[in-house]
Protein backbone atom coordinates (compact mmCIF):
# COMPACT_ATOMS: atom_id res chain seq x y z
CA UNK A 1 0.00 0.00 0.00
CA UNK A 2 1.17 3.37 -0.80
CA UNK A 3 1.54 5.71 2.20
CA UNK A 4 0.60 9.65 1.56
CA UNK A 5 2.79 12.31 2.94
CA UNK A 6 1.68 13.27 6.50
CA UNK A 7 1.54 17.26 6.88
CA UNK A 8 1.66 19.03 10.23
CA UNK A 9 -0.70 21.56 8.88
CA UNK A 10 -3.85 20.97 6.91
CA UNK A 11 -3.45 21.80 3.41
CA UNK A 12 -6.06 24.05 1.84
CA UNK A 13 -8.99 21.46 0.83
CA UNK A 14 -12.29 20.89 0.73
CA UNK A 15 -14.14 18.22 2.98
CA UNK A 16 -17.56 17.15 0.91
CA UNK A 17 -20.07 15.15 3.64
CA UNK A 18 -22.42 12.77 2.16
CA UNK A 19 -25.66 12.16 4.13
CA UNK A 20 -25.43 15.77 5.05
CA UNK A 21 -29.15 16.03 5.85
CA UNK A 22 -29.05 13.45 8.96
CA UNK A 23 -28.78 14.42 12.09
CA UNK A 24 -24.62 13.46 13.09
CA UNK A 25 -23.97 16.42 10.46
CA UNK A 26 -26.28 19.23 12.34
CA UNK A 27 -25.27 17.57 15.54
CA UNK A 28 -21.29 16.76 15.41
CA UNK A 29 -19.66 17.44 11.98
CA UNK A 30 -20.88 21.22 11.82
CA UNK A 31 -20.28 21.99 15.43
CA UNK A 32 -16.84 21.17 15.17
CA UNK A 33 -15.77 22.32 12.19
CA UNK A 34 -17.27 25.86 13.45
CA UNK A 35 -15.09 25.36 16.63
CA UNK A 36 -11.84 24.57 14.49
CA UNK A 37 -12.94 27.97 12.72
CA UNK A 38 -13.23 29.54 16.04
CA UNK A 39 -9.69 28.10 16.90
CA UNK A 40 -8.50 29.41 13.51
CA UNK A 41 -7.24 25.57 13.20
CA UNK A 42 -8.58 25.27 8.93
CA UNK A 43 -6.59 25.58 6.35
CA UNK A 44 -7.28 29.36 4.96
CA UNK A 45 -8.64 28.02 1.84
CA UNK A 46 -11.65 25.59 2.88
CA UNK A 47 -14.59 24.95 1.77
CA UNK A 48 -17.53 22.17 2.70
CA UNK A 49 -20.07 20.84 1.10
CA UNK A 50 -22.98 18.82 2.10
CA UNK A 51 -24.67 16.11 -0.39
CA UNK A 52 -27.98 14.54 0.05
CA UNK A 53 -31.47 13.80 -1.68
CA UNK A 54 -33.49 16.88 -0.39
CA UNK A 55 -33.68 19.62 -2.27
CA UNK A 56 -32.35 23.08 -0.14
CA UNK A 57 -30.32 25.93 -1.14
CA UNK A 58 -27.19 27.10 -0.05
CA UNK A 59 -28.40 29.86 2.12
CA UNK A 60 -31.45 27.60 3.77
CA UNK A 61 -28.47 24.03 4.28
CA UNK A 62 -26.02 26.90 5.58
CA UNK A 63 -28.92 28.21 8.20
CA UNK A 64 -29.75 24.60 8.89
CA UNK A 65 -26.14 23.75 9.94
CA UNK A 66 -25.73 27.01 12.07
CA UNK A 67 -28.85 26.60 14.21
CA UNK A 68 -27.41 22.98 14.70
CA UNK A 69 -24.08 25.16 16.46
CA UNK A 70 -26.04 27.32 18.40
CA UNK A 71 -27.81 24.10 20.00
CA UNK A 72 -25.17 21.66 20.40
CA UNK A 73 -21.16 23.32 20.02
CA UNK A 74 -19.36 23.58 23.02
CA UNK A 75 -18.00 26.76 22.72
CA UNK A 76 -21.49 29.11 23.79
CA UNK A 77 -23.13 31.61 22.31
CA UNK A 78 -22.34 31.73 18.45
CA UNK A 79 -19.11 33.89 17.21
CA UNK A 80 -20.84 35.84 14.26
CA UNK A 81 -17.36 36.44 13.19
CA UNK A 82 -16.25 32.57 12.74
CA UNK A 83 -19.11 31.63 11.71
CA UNK A 84 -19.07 33.78 8.60
CA UNK A 85 -15.85 33.01 7.63
CA UNK A 86 -16.80 28.65 7.52
CA UNK A 87 -20.46 30.30 5.93
CA UNK A 88 -18.07 31.50 2.78
CA UNK A 89 -17.32 27.97 2.26
CA UNK A 90 -20.23 26.24 2.69
CA UNK A 91 -22.53 24.51 -0.72
CA UNK A 92 -25.00 22.28 -0.64
CA UNK A 93 -25.64 20.06 -3.48
CA UNK A 94 -28.95 18.08 -4.18
CA UNK A 95 -29.65 14.36 -5.50
CA UNK A 96 -29.81 11.01 -5.22
CA UNK A 97 -26.12 8.90 -4.16
CA UNK A 98 -26.77 6.82 -7.76
CA UNK A 99 -27.10 9.42 -9.95
CA UNK A 100 -24.43 10.25 -12.30
CA UNK A 101 -25.62 14.37 -12.45
CA UNK A 102 -25.57 14.39 -8.88
CA UNK A 103 -21.60 13.80 -9.13
CA UNK A 104 -21.38 16.23 -12.16
CA UNK A 105 -23.05 19.05 -9.72
CA UNK A 106 -20.60 18.07 -7.22
CA UNK A 107 -17.28 18.44 -9.65
CA UNK A 108 -18.93 21.81 -10.61
CA UNK A 109 -19.19 23.10 -7.14
CA UNK A 110 -15.94 21.73 -6.33
CA UNK A 111 -14.28 23.46 -9.03
CA UNK A 112 -15.96 26.48 -7.91
CA UNK A 113 -14.16 26.44 -5.06
CA UNK A 114 -11.06 25.67 -6.79
CA UNK A 115 -10.88 29.16 -8.10
CA UNK A 116 -12.36 31.09 -5.22
CA UNK A 117 -10.87 29.56 -2.44
CA UNK A 118 -7.96 28.06 -3.74
CA UNK A 119 -9.23 24.42 -2.54
CA UNK A 120 -6.34 22.93 -5.18
CA UNK A 121 -8.24 19.85 -6.36
CA UNK A 122 -7.83 18.08 -2.68
CA UNK A 123 -10.88 16.66 -1.14
CA UNK A 124 -12.33 14.80 1.85
CA UNK A 125 -15.34 12.63 1.28
CA UNK A 126 -17.31 12.21 4.43
CA UNK A 127 -19.66 9.22 3.81
CA UNK A 128 -22.31 10.04 7.04
CA UNK A 129 -24.19 6.71 5.20
CA UNK A 130 -25.96 3.45 5.53
CA UNK A 131 -22.84 1.11 5.41
CA UNK A 132 -24.01 -0.68 2.19
CA UNK A 133 -23.75 2.85 0.65
CA UNK A 134 -20.34 3.37 0.93
CA UNK A 135 -19.17 0.90 -1.97
CA UNK A 136 -21.24 2.41 -4.40
CA UNK A 137 -20.24 5.65 -3.32
CA UNK A 138 -16.87 4.88 -3.86
CA UNK A 139 -17.32 3.59 -7.25
CA UNK A 140 -19.52 6.49 -8.13
CA UNK A 141 -16.97 9.29 -7.12
CA UNK A 142 -14.18 6.94 -8.90
CA UNK A 143 -16.44 6.73 -12.08
CA UNK A 144 -16.73 10.49 -11.85
CA UNK A 145 -12.80 11.44 -11.69
CA UNK A 146 -12.92 12.64 -8.25
CA UNK A 147 -11.59 10.65 -6.40
CA UNK A 148 -7.83 9.68 -7.59
CA UNK A 149 -5.12 7.19 -6.36
CA UNK A 150 -3.12 8.49 -3.78
CA UNK A 151 0.33 9.62 -4.73
CA UNK A 152 3.66 9.92 -3.30
CA UNK A 153 4.65 12.99 -4.82
CA UNK A 154 4.72 16.08 -1.85
CA UNK A 155 2.46 18.93 -2.75
CA UNK A 156 0.17 16.96 -5.27
CA UNK A 157 -3.64 17.23 -4.59
CA UNK A 158 -4.94 14.39 -2.62
CA UNK A 159 -8.30 12.86 -1.93
CA UNK A 160 -9.33 11.17 1.13
CA UNK A 161 -12.78 8.75 2.01
CA UNK A 162 -13.53 8.88 5.58
CA UNK A 163 -16.04 5.82 6.43
CA UNK A 164 -18.09 5.79 9.52
CA UNK A 165 -18.85 2.33 11.98
CA UNK A 166 -19.81 -0.16 11.61
CA UNK A 167 -17.09 -1.11 8.95
CA UNK A 168 -18.65 -4.92 7.87
CA UNK A 169 -20.95 -6.92 10.36
CA UNK A 170 -18.57 -10.09 10.66
CA UNK A 171 -14.62 -10.53 9.48
CA UNK A 172 -15.82 -12.31 6.21
CA UNK A 173 -17.75 -8.86 5.27
CA UNK A 174 -15.16 -6.36 6.40
CA UNK A 175 -12.53 -8.02 4.42
CA UNK A 176 -14.42 -8.22 1.46
CA UNK A 177 -15.16 -4.68 1.44
CA UNK A 178 -11.56 -4.06 2.09
CA UNK A 179 -11.06 -5.86 -0.87
CA UNK A 180 -13.71 -4.37 -3.33
CA UNK A 181 -12.60 -0.42 -2.02
CA UNK A 182 -8.85 -1.30 -3.08
CA UNK A 183 -10.30 -1.36 -6.59
CA UNK A 184 -10.45 2.33 -6.73
CA UNK A 185 -8.85 3.45 -3.74
CA UNK A 186 -5.31 3.05 -1.60
CA UNK A 187 -5.59 1.72 2.11
CA UNK A 188 -3.74 5.24 2.90
CA UNK A 189 -6.95 6.95 1.83
CA UNK A 190 -9.39 5.24 3.57
CA UNK A 191 -9.87 6.48 7.07
CA UNK A 192 -12.22 4.33 8.76
CA UNK A 193 -13.33 6.22 12.30
CA UNK A 194 -14.49 5.59 15.82
CA UNK A 195 -15.04 8.72 17.74
CA UNK A 196 -13.99 6.93 20.79
CA UNK A 197 -10.52 7.31 19.31
CA UNK A 198 -10.53 11.28 19.42
CA UNK A 199 -11.92 12.09 22.87
CA UNK A 200 -9.41 13.71 24.82
CA UNK A 201 -8.80 11.54 27.56
CA UNK A 202 -8.00 8.57 25.06
CA UNK A 203 -5.40 10.40 23.87
CA UNK A 204 -4.28 11.53 27.18
CA UNK A 205 -3.88 7.61 27.67
CA UNK A 206 -0.60 7.47 25.50
CA UNK A 207 1.11 10.43 26.94
CA UNK A 208 0.06 8.84 30.60
CA UNK A 209 1.82 5.62 29.91
CA UNK A 210 4.67 6.59 28.08
CA UNK A 211 5.34 9.85 28.83
CA UNK A 212 5.88 9.20 32.64
CA UNK A 213 8.56 7.05 33.82
CA UNK A 214 6.72 6.43 37.05
CA UNK A 215 3.67 3.94 35.18
CA UNK A 216 5.83 2.15 33.29
CA UNK A 217 7.64 0.08 35.78
CA UNK A 218 4.29 -0.87 37.01
CA UNK A 219 1.68 -1.44 33.90
CA UNK A 220 2.14 -5.57 34.28
CA UNK A 221 1.43 -8.25 35.57
CA UNK A 222 3.77 -8.20 38.29
CA UNK A 223 1.99 -5.17 39.51
CA UNK A 224 -1.84 -5.19 38.53
CA UNK A 225 -3.99 -7.46 39.64
CA UNK A 226 -7.20 -6.63 36.79
CA UNK A 227 -8.17 -4.21 34.57
CA UNK A 228 -11.54 -2.84 34.32
CA UNK A 229 -12.71 -1.07 30.86
CA UNK A 230 -16.65 0.21 31.32
CA UNK A 231 -18.76 1.75 28.37
CA UNK A 232 -22.29 2.63 30.26
CA UNK A 233 -25.05 4.51 28.79
CA UNK A 234 -28.04 5.50 30.48
CA UNK A 235 -30.54 6.10 27.14
CA UNK A 236 -32.19 3.56 25.81
CA UNK A 237 -32.23 2.46 22.35
CA UNK A 238 -33.82 6.11 21.03
CA UNK A 239 -36.10 5.25 18.43
CA UNK A 240 -33.44 2.56 16.74
CA UNK A 241 -35.34 -0.62 17.16
CA UNK A 242 -34.77 -1.62 13.69
CA UNK A 243 -31.31 -1.17 13.73
CA UNK A 244 -30.33 -2.71 17.18
CA UNK A 245 -32.61 -5.65 16.31
CA UNK A 246 -29.72 -6.06 13.47
CA UNK A 247 -26.70 -5.16 14.95
CA UNK A 248 -26.76 -5.15 19.45
CA UNK A 249 -24.40 -3.95 21.55
CA UNK A 250 -21.82 -5.75 21.09
CA UNK A 251 -21.25 -5.08 17.30
CA UNK A 252 -22.31 -1.39 18.09
CA UNK A 253 -20.33 -0.96 21.21
CA UNK A 254 -17.86 -3.87 22.18
CA UNK A 255 -16.32 -4.44 18.28
CA UNK A 256 -14.97 -0.92 17.97
CA UNK A 257 -15.39 1.42 21.19
CA UNK A 258 -14.47 -1.05 23.94
CA UNK A 259 -11.91 -3.39 22.16
CA UNK A 260 -9.92 -0.02 21.15
CA UNK A 261 -9.58 1.02 24.52
CA UNK A 262 -8.59 -2.15 25.52
CA UNK A 263 -5.83 -1.74 22.93
CA UNK A 264 -4.81 1.46 24.41
CA UNK A 265 -4.63 0.60 27.51
CA UNK A 266 -2.05 -2.65 26.92
CA UNK A 267 -0.51 -1.84 24.11
CA UNK A 268 3.57 -1.59 24.24
CA UNK A 269 5.74 1.15 23.59
CA UNK A 270 5.56 2.05 19.86
CA UNK A 271 9.08 2.21 18.26
CA UNK A 272 7.65 6.16 17.17
CA UNK A 273 4.48 8.60 17.49
CA UNK A 274 3.27 7.55 13.76
CA UNK A 275 0.25 6.16 12.64
CA UNK A 276 1.44 2.83 11.54
CA UNK A 277 3.76 2.50 15.05
CA UNK A 278 1.00 2.79 17.01
CA UNK A 279 -1.79 0.84 15.14
CA UNK A 280 0.92 -2.27 14.94
CA UNK A 281 0.99 -2.62 18.46
CA UNK A 282 -2.50 -2.22 18.76
CA UNK A 283 -3.00 -4.88 16.33
CA UNK A 284 -0.49 -7.07 18.43
CA UNK A 285 -3.05 -6.73 21.22
CA UNK A 286 -6.04 -7.22 19.58
CA UNK A 287 -3.97 -10.83 18.70
CA UNK A 288 -3.27 -11.39 22.15
CA UNK A 289 -6.93 -11.91 22.99
CA UNK A 290 -7.61 -15.55 24.33
CA UNK A 291 -10.08 -16.53 21.57
CA UNK A 292 -13.17 -17.56 22.98
CA UNK A 293 -15.69 -20.22 21.59
CA UNK A 294 -18.20 -22.55 22.34
CA UNK A 295 -18.07 -23.71 26.56
CA UNK A 296 -15.93 -20.83 26.94
CA UNK A 297 -18.39 -18.30 25.60
CA UNK A 298 -20.86 -19.21 28.68
CA UNK A 299 -17.85 -19.46 30.89
CA UNK A 300 -16.42 -16.14 30.19
CA UNK A 301 -19.12 -13.77 29.09
CA UNK A 302 -22.33 -12.57 29.89
CA UNK A 303 -24.96 -10.89 27.84
CA UNK A 304 -27.88 -9.36 28.90
CA UNK A 305 -31.43 -7.43 28.15
CA UNK A 306 -32.76 -4.49 29.53
CA UNK A 307 -36.15 -4.52 30.96
CA UNK A 308 -38.58 -1.69 32.11
CA UNK A 309 -37.57 0.10 35.23
CA UNK A 310 -36.97 4.07 36.51
CA UNK A 311 -34.12 6.24 35.45
CA UNK A 312 -34.23 9.72 36.66
CA UNK A 313 -37.33 9.50 38.21
CA UNK A 314 -39.43 8.18 35.47
CA UNK A 315 -40.64 4.98 34.01
CA UNK A 316 -39.46 3.34 31.28
CA UNK A 317 -39.93 0.69 29.18
CA UNK A 318 -37.96 -2.63 28.69
CA UNK A 319 -36.22 -3.61 25.67
CA UNK A 320 -38.80 -5.64 23.96
CA UNK A 321 -41.45 -3.23 24.62
CA UNK A 322 -39.68 -0.51 22.24
CA UNK A 323 -40.73 0.49 19.14
CA UNK A 324 -39.62 -2.32 16.34
CA UNK A 325 -38.60 -5.03 18.41
CA UNK A 326 -39.81 -8.55 18.39
CA UNK A 327 -41.28 -9.03 21.67
CA UNK A 328 -39.06 -12.32 21.58
CA UNK A 329 -36.28 -10.81 20.84
CA UNK A 330 -32.88 -12.22 21.94
CA UNK A 331 -30.91 -8.62 21.34
CA UNK A 332 -28.23 -7.99 23.58
CA UNK A 333 -28.48 -4.74 25.19
CA UNK A 334 -25.52 -5.08 27.79
CA UNK A 335 -22.53 -8.00 27.40
CA UNK A 336 -19.53 -8.39 30.24
CA UNK A 337 -16.74 -10.34 29.66
CA UNK A 338 -13.52 -11.89 30.81
CA UNK A 339 -10.67 -11.16 28.84
CA UNK A 340 -7.14 -12.62 28.95
CA UNK A 341 -4.02 -11.59 26.71
CA UNK A 342 -1.47 -13.76 26.06
CA UNK A 343 1.22 -11.89 26.08
CA UNK A 344 4.55 -11.50 28.46
CA UNK A 345 3.18 -8.23 29.68
CA UNK A 346 0.14 -9.21 31.16
CA UNK A 347 -0.39 -12.69 31.20
CA UNK A 348 -2.54 -14.11 34.31
CA UNK A 349 -3.96 -10.34 34.22
CA UNK A 350 -8.32 -10.74 33.83
CA UNK A 351 -9.16 -7.86 31.77
CA UNK A 352 -13.15 -7.39 33.15
CA UNK A 353 -15.18 -5.19 30.00
CA UNK A 354 -18.54 -4.37 30.01
CA UNK A 355 -21.32 -2.28 27.81
CA UNK A 356 -24.48 -1.90 28.51
CA UNK A 357 -28.02 0.16 27.90
CA UNK A 358 -30.26 1.66 30.25
CA UNK A 359 -27.82 1.76 33.06
CA UNK A 360 -27.81 3.52 36.34
CA UNK A 361 -25.68 6.34 34.47
CA UNK A 362 -23.99 7.35 31.60
CA UNK A 363 -20.03 7.02 32.32
CA UNK A 364 -16.72 5.53 30.40
CA UNK A 365 -13.76 4.30 32.28
CA UNK A 366 -10.54 2.58 32.80
CA UNK A 367 -9.47 1.31 36.24
CA UNK A 368 -6.50 -0.36 36.56
CA UNK A 369 -6.53 -1.98 39.98
CA UNK A 370 -3.18 -2.76 41.64
CA UNK A 371 -2.12 -5.59 43.32
CA UNK A 372 -2.29 -5.43 47.10
CA UNK A 373 0.49 -5.05 49.33
CA UNK A 374 2.69 -8.78 50.22
CA UNK A 375 2.14 -8.35 53.81
CA UNK A 376 -0.27 -6.37 55.50
CA UNK A 377 1.15 -4.37 58.65
CA UNK A 378 -2.46 -3.23 59.26
CA UNK A 379 -4.67 -5.52 60.99
CA UNK A 380 -7.69 -6.00 62.58
CA UNK A 381 -11.17 -5.77 60.85
CA UNK A 382 -11.50 -2.27 60.09
CA UNK A 383 -8.49 -2.92 57.68
CA UNK A 384 -9.47 -5.90 56.22
CA UNK A 385 -11.82 -4.70 53.15
CA UNK A 386 -9.79 -1.88 51.86
CA UNK A 387 -9.57 -1.76 48.15
CA UNK A 388 -6.45 -1.62 46.61
CA UNK A 389 -4.79 0.71 44.98
CA UNK A 390 -6.37 1.99 41.24
CA UNK A 391 -5.13 4.46 38.76
CA UNK A 392 -8.76 5.54 37.19
CA UNK A 393 -9.28 7.10 34.01
CA UNK A 394 -12.42 8.68 33.19
CA UNK A 395 -13.70 9.33 29.63
CA UNK A 396 -16.59 10.37 29.63
CA UNK A 397 -18.22 12.38 31.42
CA UNK A 398 -15.89 15.26 33.17
CA UNK A 399 -13.16 13.93 31.99
CA UNK A 400 -10.49 13.24 34.42
CA UNK A 401 -7.11 11.01 35.82
CA UNK A 402 -7.22 9.97 39.45
CA UNK A 403 -4.69 7.72 41.24
CA UNK A 404 -6.83 6.18 44.15
CA UNK A 405 -4.57 5.26 47.68
CA UNK A 406 -5.22 4.87 51.16
CA UNK A 407 -4.08 7.68 53.75
CA UNK A 408 -4.13 8.09 57.25
CA UNK A 409 -7.35 9.77 59.12
CA UNK A 410 -6.23 12.44 61.27
CA UNK A 411 -6.67 11.77 65.31
CA UNK A 412 -4.84 9.28 67.74
CA UNK A 413 -5.36 5.60 66.06
CA UNK A 414 -4.45 4.22 62.73
CA UNK A 415 -7.89 4.69 60.87
CA UNK A 416 -7.85 4.42 57.32
CA UNK A 417 -9.83 6.66 54.41
CA UNK A 418 -9.16 5.82 51.02
CA UNK A 419 -8.24 9.26 49.39
CA UNK A 420 -7.63 10.42 45.35
CA UNK A 421 -5.21 13.02 43.56
CA UNK A 422 -6.77 13.39 40.07
CA UNK A 423 -6.37 15.61 37.48
CA UNK A 424 -9.40 17.11 35.66
CA UNK A 425 -9.44 18.67 32.21
CA UNK A 426 -11.64 21.56 33.03
CA UNK A 427 -9.91 22.44 36.12
CA UNK A 428 -6.77 22.46 35.15
CA UNK A 429 -6.89 23.81 31.50
CA UNK A 430 -10.18 25.76 31.61
CA UNK A 431 -13.85 25.49 29.70
CA UNK A 432 -14.49 22.56 27.74
CA UNK A 433 -11.89 20.24 26.21
CA UNK A 434 -12.11 19.70 21.96
CA UNK A 435 -14.97 17.46 20.90
CA UNK A 436 -13.82 14.20 19.78
CA UNK A 437 -14.87 15.07 15.83
CA UNK A 438 -12.98 18.22 16.13
CA UNK A 439 -9.75 16.14 16.29
CA UNK A 440 -10.65 13.81 13.67
CA UNK A 441 -11.90 16.05 10.85
CA UNK A 442 -8.82 17.83 11.19
CA UNK A 443 -6.61 14.80 11.24
CA UNK A 444 -8.81 13.42 8.07
CA UNK A 445 -7.36 17.29 6.24
CA UNK A 446 -4.09 17.17 7.81
CA UNK A 447 -3.67 13.06 6.58
CA UNK A 448 -2.80 12.05 10.06
CA UNK A 449 -4.59 8.72 10.64
CA UNK A 450 -3.11 7.64 13.92
CA UNK A 451 -6.46 7.96 15.74
CA UNK A 452 -8.50 5.51 12.78
CA UNK A 453 -8.49 2.19 12.57
CA UNK A 454 -6.64 0.34 10.13
CA UNK A 455 -7.99 -2.92 7.97
CA UNK A 456 -5.85 -5.36 10.28
CA UNK A 457 -7.04 -3.77 13.18
CA UNK A 458 -11.06 -3.91 12.19
CA UNK A 459 -10.12 -7.60 11.15
CA UNK A 460 -8.48 -8.81 14.51
CA UNK A 461 -11.36 -7.24 16.35
CA UNK A 462 -13.93 -8.89 14.08
CA UNK A 463 -11.93 -12.42 14.31
CA UNK A 464 -12.60 -11.58 18.47
CA UNK A 465 -16.31 -11.18 18.44
CA UNK A 466 -17.10 -13.54 15.43
CA UNK A 467 -17.09 -16.79 17.57
CA UNK A 468 -19.18 -14.93 20.51
CA UNK A 469 -21.79 -14.11 17.92
CA UNK A 470 -21.67 -17.46 16.96
CA UNK A 471 -21.91 -19.14 20.12
CA UNK A 472 -25.47 -17.01 20.49
CA UNK A 473 -27.20 -17.76 17.50
CA UNK A 474 -26.69 -21.10 18.00
CA UNK A 475 -28.80 -20.74 21.52
CA UNK A 476 -25.57 -22.51 23.48
CA UNK A 477 -25.18 -19.14 25.91
CA UNK A 478 -27.66 -17.93 28.27
CA UNK A 479 -29.40 -14.24 28.16
CA UNK A 480 -29.90 -12.40 31.55
CA UNK A 481 -32.39 -9.75 32.27
CA UNK A 482 -31.74 -6.71 34.35
CA UNK A 483 -33.98 -3.93 35.46
CA UNK A 484 -33.28 -0.43 33.61
CA UNK A 485 -31.70 2.22 36.11
CA UNK A 486 -29.39 -0.47 37.47
CA UNK A 487 -25.81 -1.53 36.43
CA UNK A 488 -26.12 -4.81 34.52
CA UNK A 489 -27.41 -8.58 35.42
CA UNK A 490 -26.59 -10.28 38.46
CA UNK A 491 -24.60 -12.87 36.69
CA UNK A 492 -22.43 -9.92 35.79
CA UNK A 493 -21.28 -9.66 39.40
CA UNK A 494 -20.53 -13.34 39.84
CA UNK A 495 -18.83 -13.25 36.78
CA UNK A 496 -15.98 -10.76 38.49
CA UNK A 497 -17.13 -12.35 42.36
CA UNK A 498 -15.12 -15.64 41.23
CA UNK A 499 -12.04 -13.95 40.54
CA UNK A 500 -12.42 -12.50 43.69
CA UNK A 501 -13.56 -9.34 42.78
CA UNK A 502 -16.15 -6.82 42.12
CA UNK A 503 -16.94 -3.99 39.73
CA UNK A 504 -16.01 -0.18 40.53
CA UNK A 505 -18.66 1.79 41.56
CA UNK A 506 -18.25 4.36 39.04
Amino acid sequence: MQTEHLAEEAAASALVIFGASGDLTRRKLFPALYNLALSKALPSGFAAIGVARRPKSDASFAGEMKEGVERYSRSGPIDEAAWSRLAEGVAYVAGTFESPETYAALQARLSAFDASHGTSGSRVYYLAVAPQDVLGMVRALSDAGLLPRATREPGRPFARVVVEKPFGEDKASAQALSQQLYRYIDESQLYRIDHYLGKETIQNLIVLRFGNAIFEPLWNRNHVSHVEITVAEDIGIEGRGKFYERVGITRDIVQNHLLQLLTIVAMEPPVALDADAIRDEKVKVLRSIRPLSGEAVSANVVRGQYKKGQLGGEKVPGYREEPDVARDSTTDTFVAMRLFLDSWRWAGVPFFVRAGKRLSRRVAEVAVHFRAPPLSLFRGPSFAQRAPNALVIRVQPDESIELRFDTKVPGAGMAMEEAAMAFRYQTTFGGSSPEAYERLILDALRGDATLFTRADEVEAQWGFIDPILQAWRRKSAPLSFYESGTMGPVEADQLVATAGFTWRRP
